[in-house]
């Protein structure tokens, strides 16, 4: 695996190996809230089968058929109750394939979805991550902002500002200019997720936020830093009920 491991690689395999572990995915792991999330719940399934599967159960012991003498062609089966350690076993093995299940489903479908579908998104609008000294006006910016959310502040000089349909939500979609270059803002007012999902494209990487019954998308060059600015954007952004 190589440095620049995306979710997918990395879910694939911790998934495959809990316990296992590389400079590549604790680099990956490091950086990825999500990822990091998925990882510990992993873990906790890999330990709740173990658990299952030291549960000691009874051995079966069947009953000796009569032999067909005529005198009985139907055995006596006598009527015994499951053990309770053969009652937890299936249990647990019930609530594993069910927790797992759909967790992997929530995450191999649900998270890169949404990640995929804005860095497609990224790619139909070349024209809004240009190197420029020059401002949106305060009204295009507060007008755009205005259809799902107000910001208390602005996270830097944003150049470009307009509204565009992401997963069928139309969403304010800003873009600041960076150290490194152009960083992307996207304020996805009903995208509810449970935790970070992280951005990995050509050329560019970045995060979803889980922000109250929202969320908001920072992207921006590989080199660029963009711990502050998702913590600006995130402490003055409220969404508009």
């Amino acid at each position: 695996m190589n440095n620049r491991m995306n979710c997918e690689q990395y879910r694939e395999a911790i998934a495959a190996q809990p316990g296992e572990s590389s400079s590549s995915t604790a680099a990956h792991v490091a950086q990825c809230a999500g990822c990091a999330e998925f990882r510990r719940d992993i873990l906790a399934m890999d330990k709740l089968i173990a658990r299952a599967l030291e549960i000691d159960v009874p051995e079966l012991r069947l009953p000796q058929l009569s032999p067909l003498d005529g005198s009985s062609t139907v055995a006596s089966l006598p009527l015994r109750r499951m053990s309770t350690p053969l009652w937890l076993g299936l249990a647990a093995s019930i609530a594993i394939a069910a927790v797992l299940g759909i967790r992997l489903l929530m995450n191999d479908a649900v998270q890169p979805s949404l990640a995929a579908e804005i860095l497609a998104h990224l790619d139909h609008e070349p024209e809004a991550l240009r190197v420029t000294s020059t401002a949106v006006s305060a009204q295009s910016l507060n007008t755009v902002i205005g259809v799902r959310a107000d910001m208390d502040s602005s996270p830097g000089l944003v150049t470009y500002a307009s509204t565009c349909v992401i997963n069928g939500h139309t969403v304010p979609h800003l873009v600041i200019q960076g150290e490194r270059g152009p960083v992307t803002i996207l304020l996805l007012a009903e995208e509810m997720i449970d935790a970070a999902i992280a951005i990995e494209g050509a050329g560019v990487r970045g995060v979803v936020l889980p922000v109250g019954s929202g969320s908001i998308a920072v992207i921006g060059e590989r080199d660029e830093s963009l711990d502050k600015i998702q913590e600006q954007v995130v402490n003055s952004v409220h969404w508009k009920t």
